[in-house]
C-alpha cells in the first residue's frame, strides 16, 4: 500500500498537531526527519528537519508492524498546532511522494489488516460522531469489540452444533450417541434466543445512534411553537396569533440527560380551506404517527385521538392563564412545569432506550435477521438439512463482522470518517 500521512487533530491553529505517517518505510521516514528512534511506542522529542532547516522541536513516535492501530508500520509526529508548520510538514511529506490519506483510510487499512472487524468501525465511526453520553456508551461497547465478541460466541455455538450434526450424518451406521440431536436442538435454540433478542433491540439502539424523535401536536394556537421557544431559550419558531402560521417541521435537536432527542414543531391540526396549510397538516400527522413520543398540547388539555399512542403525553398549555384538570399544566411564557415535562418526556425514552441491542446500522440487522430466518424451522428438518442451515447461518455471521461480502459497505461506511481516521 502507499505510505500515507493526515493531520489527525482538526485543522486549524491550537497547541498541538498530530501528524500520522502509515505504511511500509513509516519508521525510516521518520527517522530521517527527526534522527534515531531506537525504542517503539516510545515518544522522543527532536528537532523536525528538513536537509539543515529546523522546522520545529516535537515529540516523535513509531509503532513497528503489527502493533499500530492499522497494522502496519505508523510514525507520529506531535508538531506544535501553527498551521504553517504543519503546511511545511505536508509539502516536505509530499515531496518525498507520500499521499494524503483519503476519508476514513487509516480504519480502513486496520479492517484490512485484520485489526479490527467491520461492526468495530461501525462502532468507531459512531464514537468520531457521538453527540451524547448514551450515543457515546453505544458505541464505546461496539467499538471495543463486544458485538464482536457475542458473534464469536455464536459461532462457537454453530461449529459445536455442526459437528455433532455432521457426526451424526457421516457415522449412522456406528455407535452415536443418542443424545446428540437434542443437545444440537438445545444450542441452537440459545443461538436462537439470543439473536431474537439483539434485533428485538435495535429500534432502541437506532434511536439511541439517530436520536429518538418527540412530536409536539395540537390545533392552531395550542401553544407548541411557544413551548418550542421556551425549551430552546431563543427564537426557533415564528409564533403569531395567526392560525396556520406553522406549516413546515420546524426540528430542535436536545442532549435530554445523554438522549439525542429532536423536537418537531407541526402545523395546528384543524380542517382547512387552505392547500399549502392542508399539505403542512398532511405532513404534521405524517411525521407525528411515525415520532417515538406526542406531546399533545392544547389550553384544554384534550388529546388528538386520531394520533395518540400508549406513552404519549398530555400537555395542558397556557397555565399561566387557566387550569385545566386534564394533563400536565405548563405555561411557555413563567416556565410552569418545564422541567416536569422534560423529566416525563426523559423517562418515557429511557425505558425505551434500556432495551437498546448493541446492534444499530441497517446492515447489522439484515445480517442477523438472515441468521435467526435460516434456524426459524430447523427442528422439524432432516440432518442433512440441519447441517446445510447451520452453514448459511455461519455465514450470515461472517458478513455481520465483514469476514465476507464487505466491499460493497466498505465505501459507504468510511464516507462518514475525517481525514486522519
Amino acid at each position: 500500500m502507499d505510505l500515507i500521512y493526515a493531520e489527525a487533530t482538526p485543522p486549524g491553529r491550537g497547541g498541538v498537531s498530530i501528524i500520522r505517517i502509515s505504511g511500509a518505510g513509516a519508521r525510516r521516514l521518520a527517522e530521517h526527519l527527526a534522527g534515531a528512534l531506537p525504542r517503539p511506542r516510545h515518544a522522543y522529542l527532536r528537532e523536525i528537519r528538513d536537509t539543515d532547516e529546523i522546522l520545529d522541536r516535537a515529540l516523535v513516535m513509531w509503532f513497528e508492524e503489527g502493533h499500530s492501530f492499522t497494522g502496519e508500520e505508523l510514525a507520529e509526529i506531535h508538531l506544535h498546532g501553527a498551521p504553517v508548520i504543519v503546511r511545511r510538514l505536508g509539502q516536505i511529506l509530499t515531496s518525498r511522494s507520500l499521499r494524503l490519506a483519503e476519508a476514513g483510510e487509516f480504519t480502513r487499512r486496520a479492517f484490512l489488516n485484520g485489526r479490527m472487524d467491520l461492526s468495530e468501525v461501525e462502532g468507531l465511526g459512531d464514537l468520531l460522531a457521538a453527540e451524547t453520553e448514551a450515543q457515546r456508551r453505544l458505541a464505546l461497547r461496539v467499538s471495543s469489540g463486544e458485538l464482536a465478541r457475542k458473534a464469536d460466541h455464536w459461532r462457537s455455538l454453530l461449529i459445536r452444533a455442526g459437528a455433532l450434526v455432521e457426526s451424526s450424518v457421516d457415522f449412522a451406521d456406528e455407535d452415536v450417541p443418542e443424545d446428540v440431536p437434542g443437545e444440537v436442538f438445545e444450542l441452537l435454540a440459545e443461538l436462537r434466543r439470543d439473536l431474537k433478542e439483539q434485533i428485538a433491540g435495535y429500534a432502541a439502539a437506532e434511536r439511541i445512534r439517530n436520536g429518538f424523535e418527540v412530536a409536539v401536536i395540537g390545533p392552531p394556537n395550542a401553544g407548541k411553537s411557544s413551548l418550542i421557544n421556551r425549551i430552546a431559550r431563543r427564537e426557533v419558531a415564528l409564533v403569531s396569533d395567526i392560525a396556520g402560521t406553522t406549516r413546515d417541521i420546524i426540528e430542535l435537536r436536545l442532549d435530554i440527560r445523554g438522549l439525542a432527542v429532536t423536537l418537531l414543531d407541526t402545523a395546528g391540526l384543524r380542517t382547512s380551506e387552505d392547500v399549502v396549510e392542508n399539505l403542512g397538516i398532511d405532513r404534521a400527522r405524517t411525521r407525528a404517527a411515525g415520532a417515538d413520543l406526542r406531546l399533545h398540547l392544547s389550553p384544554e388539555g384534550k388529546k388528538d385521538d386520531s394520533l395518540w399512542q400508549e406513552g404519549d403525553i398530555l400537555v395542558a398549555t397556557k397555565s399561566d392563564l387557566h387550569k385545566r384538570a386534564a394533563g400536565l399544566p405548563v405555561s411557555s411564557l413563567t416556565s410552569e412545569g418545564l422541567d416536569l415535562l422534560i423529566n416525563q418526556v426523559f423517562d418515557t425514552l429511557s425505558v425505551r432506550a434500556a432495551s437498546a441491542a448493541l446492534i444499530s446500522h441497517q446492515r447489522q440487522l439484515t445480517a442477523l435477521s438472515e441468521a435467526y430466518e435460516g434456524l426459524a424451522e430447523v427442528d422439524n428438518l432432516p440432518p442433512e438439512l440441519v447441517a446445510e442451515a447451520i452453514r448459511r447461518t455461519a455465514s450470515s455471521l461472517d458478513r455481520l463482522l465483514g469476514r465476507i461480502g464487505a466491499e460493497d459497505y466498505l465505501d459507504v461506511i468510511f464516507t462518514s470518517f475525517c481525514i486522519g481516521k
